[in-house]
């Protein structure tokens, strides 16, 4: 496709201004289309975003001087432009259309469906994925943990990456003979148009709570960030729609085909006979198209309403109710998501989930409560450069729930890590001047969860929250390699080599 083609097309989705050469000046293959000006190729399409940090208008004339074939920016040039330059209403629509048709809209190949919400969208997301594998449908993931595109797994670098990205991925998608693709996509992808003129085939919205308001500065505008998946979905296309969440109502006002789910509302979709057990769940589900027998690996409540949701979006596309059972039933888990890394070797349990929110949080120790043979001892933290009210939340839910609590660092990012946890801290120590419970604070995230181990006694359940299948931790602006779940198999070894040497 020439550089042309797709400023021409371009011109006709959105409204331009065109300044410098014409289009003759163009007719030459493109490679790519960027949005870093340190990713630039010669012949390439430079599109100036503008970023939190940074804006690329800053950075256009240096990408010219590096041999972009054209600038799509939402300001003219400062001069005459050597190059077609397009000014623009929002480069991020231009950068998502752009994207889309160098990659062919491969989007029009595929069953995509779109999971949004705060909680639930990567175990959401893995149930559909199995759904669709068990009725034979192959089926890709764009999502937290990772990208799966076939047999091949890489991690992932955003839950929705950047439009150019984006759009490649779902072109190898079709590429690789998948069918299908389900793609979490967050909030920020949505303010900032990332999965814009890609067709979803059906959308999931798990739940509205606290979260992200360091960049969506209050609740409403996160919410309107989330309903714009719907607000994108074709008229046909099913929405699944948590009923007991109070933002549902609004969303099913705007598209066209909603299908509910709830445990306690009525809704399209209802679970009943729930039976919750350390082996896993087991309950029905009544759908537009026959009851569900669910037989599930996973845990507690917050995956009643997951599964709620992959049953209900992906029986409104056709999968039928046998496939939907057996791809329920193969689910062993999902990284880092209520994941157990003690043994039946063990005289404690651990286990190690990404909750990172108070809300979150509150889920997975109400879950994890009743697997507790004797104490709950929570290892948690909160991140830096983000959201900072909720905090002292966190540290209260945490403190209310959980018999000990260990405060450490999550990813400080550019912030020092004590005073991230003297904020959390607060909320704990409030909550327990009302309750009996024990509070600490270890800055060292490895140190913090040995500690837990140390004070745990046979029969206690020690959960370490906040990163789950994450790596690394972030601080001082470097990541640096940790892993909680290595972590803790390494120190539960050390504990069992400890009791078997006495």
């Amino acid at each position: 496709m020439t550089v042309a083609d797709l400023l021409q097309g371009l011109s006709s989705a959105v409204p331009v201004t065109w300044h410098g050469p014409a289009l003759a000046a163009v007719e030459t293959p493109c490679p790519g289309i960027v949005a870093d000006s340190r990713k630039v190729v010669p012949g390439a399409i430079f599109v100036a975003v503008k970023g939190q940090q940074t804006d690329g208008a800053a950075f256009a004339s240096e990408a010219v001087g590096q041999g972009v074939a054209a600038v799509v920016a939402q300001v003219p040039p400062s001069g005459t432009s050597p190059v077609p330059w397009l000014v623009v209403g929002d480069a991020h629509e231009a950068l998502a259309r752009l994207s889309c048709t160098i990659a062919g809209d491969p989007s029009h190949e595929l069953s995509v469906v779109g999971i949004t919400g705060t909680n639930g969208k990567t175990t959401t997301s893995y149930l559909v994925h199995a759904i669709f594998e068990a009725a034979g449908v192959p089926c890709g993931i764009l999502g937290t943990v990772s990208y799966q595109i076939g047999a091949t797994v890489q991690p992932a670098t955003h839950t929705t990456p950047e439009a150019p990205e984006l759009q490649q991925l779902l072109r190898q998608m079709v590429e690789a003979s998948c069918r299908a693709c389900v793609m979490e996509v967050s909030s920020h992808a949505l303010a900032l148009r990332r999965a814009d003129f890609t067709r979803f085939a059906g959308a999931v919205f798990t739940n509205l709570t606290r979260d992200h308001l360091d960049f969506h500065a209050d609740m409403e505008s996160y919410f309107a960030a989330k309903r714009r998946l719907f607000e994108m979905l074709p008229a046909d296309a099913p929405a699944a729609i948590n009923a007991d969440d109070p933002r549902g109502e609004a969303l099913v006002r705007v598209v066209g085909r909603p299908v509910t789910y709830a445990l306690t509302r009525d809704a399209d979709v209802r679970a009943e006979n729930v039976a919750s057990s350390l082996e896993g769940l087991r309950f029905d589900i009544r759908t537009r198209h026959g009851i569900v027998h669910v037989r599930s690996q996973l845990l507690g409540r917050p995956n009643v309403y997951n599964i709620l949701a992959a049953v209900a979006v992906t029986s409104e596309l056709g999968i039928p109710i046998e496939a939907i059972e057996r791809g329920l039933a193969a689910l062993a888990g999902v990284p880092g998501r209520f994941e157990v890394v003690s043994t039946p070797a063990d005289d404690v349990s651990v286990i190690v989930d990404y909750a990172h929110t108070d809300d979150a949080l509150r889920n997975l120790l109400e879950t994890a409560r009743p697997l507790a043979a004797r104490r709950l001892i929570t290892v948690c933290g909160a991140g830096g450069d983000r959201d900072k009210t909720k905090r002292p939340l966190m540290g209260m839910v945490a403190a209310r729930l959980s018999d000990v609590v260990v405060i450490t660092s999550d990813n400080p990012r550019t912030e020092d890590p004590v005073r991230i946890m003297e904020e959390v801290r607060r909320g704990a120590d409030a909550e327990t001047r009302q309750r009996h419970g024990q509070v600490l604070s270890v800055v060292d995230r490895r140190e913090a969860i040995a500690k837990a181990l140390r004070l745990a006694a046979s029969g206690d359940l020690v959960l370490v929250a906040g990163k789950g299948h994450e790596r690394y931790q972030e601080i001082g602006g470097k990541r640096i390699p940790f892993d909680d779940v290595a972590v803790a198999r390494e120190l539960l070894e050390a504990r069992r080599r400890t009791f078997r040497a006495g």
